[in-house]
């Protein structure tokens, strides 16, 4: 099994690099392609204007990554164009510091490498960190590294996985030890705010981001992360039943 780990928050993200580390428990061979920069919030990109260009770089634990100028769904096309000539069997993107459970997943640069991989017939797991909107102290993603663990492991033993998969996990932020186990559901119906602001000699729009949700009863994977449940939302095809 080889593993391409991609990201939206850039190479030397700790998200990556903890996700990074849990997939080479799994995996016989992962290759890390990330973007140089930020690209949060960039949705489905392809850079056609311009050349693409790459890096090597090294993680902070001394491991060999990659660094793209381009964003993370071109990251997985370079991959599949032949930058990285070995065969690729899964791409996992992540992890994000903030959930992606509303139905403008598509602006997710996490979420939409994940759909970059299925477009190639690779099947593509996004994962994204619940964390609390102030934190007190350093983000751990250990925790939300685990749980994709288990979900890649788990699937990985499935004899046919679609090649078209795109599966969507969110964890709660705490210990594994508090969580209640995984849940599959869909997406909730969360929505983008858009505020206006003082921009100083005329106004401005400021986009904060999703701002609400529409309850969907026991489906809804607001509720179900804010209960210590980790969520998988189907985006295409996949089932876990």
């Amino acid at each position: 099994m080889h593993i391409l780990v991609t990201n939206d928050d850039g190479v030397q993200a700790p998200g990556l690099l903890a996700l990074t580390q849990a997939m080479r428990q799994v995996a016989d061979k992962v290759t890390v392609l990330a973007p140089d920069h930020n690209w949060s919030a960039s949705g489905h990109v392809k850079t056609l204007h311009r050349p693409l260009r790459v890096i090597e770089t090294r993680l902070d634990d001394g491991s060999t990554a990659w660094a793209s100028d381009g964003a993370p769904s071109d990251c997985v096309a370079l991959a599949q164009l032949g930058f990285i000539p070995e065969k690729i069997d899964l791409v996992v993107s992540g992890i994000n510091p903030n959930s992606n459970i509303g139905h403008d997943v598509t602006y997710s640069g996490t979420v939409t490498a994940a759909m970059e991989a299925a477009i190639w017939g690779i099947p593509g797991i996004a994962v994204s960190l619940n964390r609390p909107e102030k934190p007190t102290s350093e983000v751990d993603y250990t925790h939300a590294a685990e749980a994709a663990r288990r979900v890649i492991s788990w699937l990985m033993a499935q004899a046919d996985i679609p090649k078209d998969l795109i599966l969507n996990i969110n964890v709660p932020y705490g210990p594994l030890a508090e969580m209640k186990g995984f849940r599959m559901t869909r997406q909730a119906c969360g929505f983008t705010m858009m505020n206006w602001c003082d921009g100083w000699t005329r106004a401005a729009i400021l986009i904060t981001g999703l701002a609400g949700t529409r309850p969907l009863a026991w489906m809804n994977p607001v509720r179900i992360t804010a209960h210590w449940r980790m969520v998988l939302s189907q985006l295409h095809r996949f089932s876990l039943i």
